[in-house]
């Protein structure tokens, strides 16, 4: 089956209905977790990323809550309970990323902002922000698709090994974004919500 995505942009803070609405829909790790940020305005992205999973997942999967959630060996989450179901999420200022297929998979999203040309060339020989954040999402979802954790990412990039595929993800305008899957599972349809839509 093919690899999908859900997308949303988040162009306003959350009323404090929502965000109760979406606390409830977490299981209870999760919804201490996001508790556990002091600043609320902080809390917007976990909460509509998490939101934004459980969507997908009614969607593909025809389940009607979210499974616990557990963290491997770098911190790779999963289901343990539906070991079948592969998932991969991201957030940054402004917009979530949620991908689901049935192999590993990683996904990332960022939001293009300013970067010292310096900054750009050490670490991944670029000149413009676009093309940095461009390299940022490939290295960040090919490291969250393997789970080996972030030092690996740290030392470059390295060609894509033999089964891997990586795709740019057109997603909003000033954003950057990336799935890195198996080769053989095709990249399907992108889903693109409103903070509105989402609830």
């Amino acid at each position: 089956m093919a690899v999908e995505l859900w997308t949303a942009r988040l162009e306003r803070p959350l009323t404090e209905r929502e965000a109760a609405v979406m606390l409830a829909l977490l299981p209870e790790e999760r919804r201490a977790r996001v508790l556990a940020m002091k600043a609320e305005e902080r809390r917007r992205e976990p909460l509509c990323a998490y939101t934004l999973l459980l969507l997908a997942l009614r969607q593909r999967c025809g389940l009607r809550h979210l499974p616990e959630v557990a963290k491997g060996a770098y911190g790779k989450p999963f289901f343990p309970e539906h070991p079948e179901i592969h998932f991969n999420l991201s957030h940054t200022g402004g917009a979530v990323l949620v991908g689901l297929g049935d192999a590993p998979l990683g996904v990332d999203i960022e939001r293009i902002r300013p970067v010292s040309l310096r900054t750009m060339r050490r670490l991944a020989g670029v000149d413009t922000e676009e093309a940095f954040f461009q390299c940022w999402v490939r290295r960040e979802a090919r490291t969250k698709r393997t789970g080996t954790g972030v030092s690996t990412m740290m030392r470059g990039e390295t060609p894509l090994q033999p089964g891997e595929r990586y795709d740019e993800v057109r997603t909003f305008p000033g954003y950057a974004a990336g799935v890195a899957a198996r080769e053989k599972e095709p990249l399907g349809k992108l889903y693109a919500y409103s903070l509105e839509e989402m609830l």
